[in-house]
């Protein structure tokens, strides 16, 4: 490894200052990246993998509380809050739409072609578009529309990004249906479906029988000439709807246009108060909102209303709104250590990503996680959020000497659906846990899946159900050790030498 020329990032007092530089950092097999103690960052972290006998390390250095990875926005001033009907504020804002008229086809537009994909019972047709105004365009007739949004997929490959530099996704669509859409996600072609974007969050668009012109932006986290779009269906789009996409234009933002980063650019899963005295009620539509503290998050214009009986910054003093997303999005990461960090106020997973391998959390604080909307457009009241979570196939991975308190969902979980996986040589030992739904959970679907050598020892579990989610459910359990019905074949899983006290439902859940 050789420092950079200019020597930033090598000592504490050149340092860089944000995540995303980290992110950003070819860092290579046996680095070691340093957190100051006592600092705060916002955002997510993307870690680099090492490889065997090299791994690459995210710690701390200096004296002072664990460096602290906040996956929220703060708005404690005032002037964040405007004052709305009906004893509601109101934080955010829609990003404008550009105002000149869709580029002319380009280049890229005429080479991209859009690919379906049904699965799962889901059933979908391609329909010929007759007078289209440009190659890219595509009409799908739903026939079911399935249960989840990967079982409709429209699939575009191909599309060259360079990472950091933003691109723009212009497209015009209509439905014979009303139909909500999340725009398309920027992701690797193949397993594990790697997010190839750090950013802005996906917008969502309402569409009827008029035409409607839809623009997303994207932050490329890496460099590669075949990039996917995948706009999900699945679930979304009506039976017996027809979806037409026509002038889609992707191609490098434009000079002097960006995001706006005054909006919530993704739905606020928590707001956490006056330094964790007390949080939000989420609620799903403008009508619920009724009392103090209760919050709806308007994914089609992006903005947070919230009922206080005046300004909210006045009311609470300190306001903290977790956003969707993993504070440390490790997917398909293999080979790194973390230790001595602190993750705090995201919506999502603290630590969340498919298909790790070989990687250690060790003395590491998570707490006051998840409570996302699931399915990012508010009709399925689902919401989700785990402190650290092993999904698909993940092998070989270790956590210890942790503290997780405060999570929506699950403490430690490692877990599964769809595509067929095997889990195995995970462990769980010597951390401590309080005032989760679930202390320790897990699922392998679907049968041809497989779990093995999984070890959950020496950890003490603490007041399951007692968290600032638990009232707020739709499903309020509180159980310790929570294993839902898995067809996978399962073999020398061990529960061992751990305590386990007090939980509002069961020690242990297994139907």
């Amino acid at each position: 490894w050789a420092p950079p020329p200019n020597g930033r990032g090598c000592t504490p007092e050149r340092a860089w200052r944000s995540l995303a530089h980290v992110s950003k950092a070819s860092l290579q097999p046996g680095d070691t990246v340093l957190f100051r103690r006592g600092g705060v960052w916002r955002g997510s972290l993307r870690p680099r993998s090492g490889a065997e006998g090299a791994p690459i390390t995210y710690g701390a250095y200096g004296e002072g509380p664990k460096p602290l990875f906040l996956g929220s926005v703060s708005r404690n001033d005032p002037t964040d809050w405007r004052q709305e009907e009906g004893g509601c504020w109101s934080t955010g804002g829609a990003m404008p739409e550009p105002q000149e008229a869709l580029p002319p086809v380009d280049a890229v537009e005429r080479a991209m072609q859009w690919g379906l994909h049904t699965e799962g019972g889901a059933q979908a047709t391609r329909v010929a578009v007759e007078g289209a105004e440009s190659p890219a365009a595509c009409r799908i007739a739903c026939a079911a529309s399935g249960k989840s949004g990967n079982q409709i997929q429209l699939i575009a490959t191909g599309l060259k990004i360079e990472e950091g530099r933003t691109y723009r996704l212009r497209m015009s669509g209509r439905c014979t249906q009303p139909v909500v859409l999340r725009l398309p996600s920027l992701m690797s072609v193949g397993a594990p479906w790697t997010g190839y974007s750090t950013g802005p969050a996906l917008r969502v668009r309402r569409m009827g029988p008029e035409t409607t012109t839809c623009t997303q932006y994207y932050t490329a986290a890496t460099t590669t000439d075949n990039a996917r779009l995948t706009l999900y269906l699945g679930g979304v789009l009506p039976a017996g709807a027809t979806l037409e996409i026509d002038r889609v234009s992707f191609a490098e933002c434009p000079a002097g246009e960006a995001p706006n980063d005054g909006v919530l650019p993704v739905d606020v899963g928590n707001i956490i108060f006056g330094n964790e005295q007390s949080c939000g009620v989420k609620v799903w539509t403008r009508e619920d909102l009724k009392t103090q503290g209760q919050y709806w998050y308007d994914r089609e214009f992006r903005k947070l209303y919230l009922v206080s009986a005046t300004n909210p910054a006045l009311f609470y003093k300190q306001i903290e709104c977790a956003l969707t997303g993993h504070i440390v999005n490790q997917g398909g990461t293999s080979w790194v250590i973390y230790e001595n960090l602190a993750l705090k106020y995201g919506a999502a997973h603290g630590f969340g990503g498919g298909g790790t391998h070989h990687l250690i959390i060790r003395d590491c604080d998570i707490a006051w996680i998840g409570g996302a909307d699931q399915y990012g457009d508010g009709t399925r009241r689902v919401r989700f959020g785990n402190g650290i979570e092993f999904w698909g196939s993940a092998h070989d991975n270790l956590v210890e000497r942790c503290r997780l308190w405060e999570i929506y969902d699950a403490a430690l979980t490692n877990q599964n659906g769809g595509a067929v996986a095997k889990e195995y040589n995970l462990t769980y030992r010597n951390n401590i846990i309080w005032n989760s739904e679930y202390s320790f959970e897990y699922w392998n679907r679907p049968e041809a899946s497989e779990t093995y050598h999984i070890r959950f020892v020496n950890n003490t579990c603490l007041n399951a159900g007692h968290g600032w989610g638990h009232a707020q459910r739709p499903d309020p359990s509180g159980r310790h050790l929570c294993f839902y019905t898995s067809p996978a074949q399962a073999h020398d899983i061990l529960i061992a030498n751990n305590i386990f006290d007090e939980a509002t439902k069961n020690a242990f859940y297994a139907p």
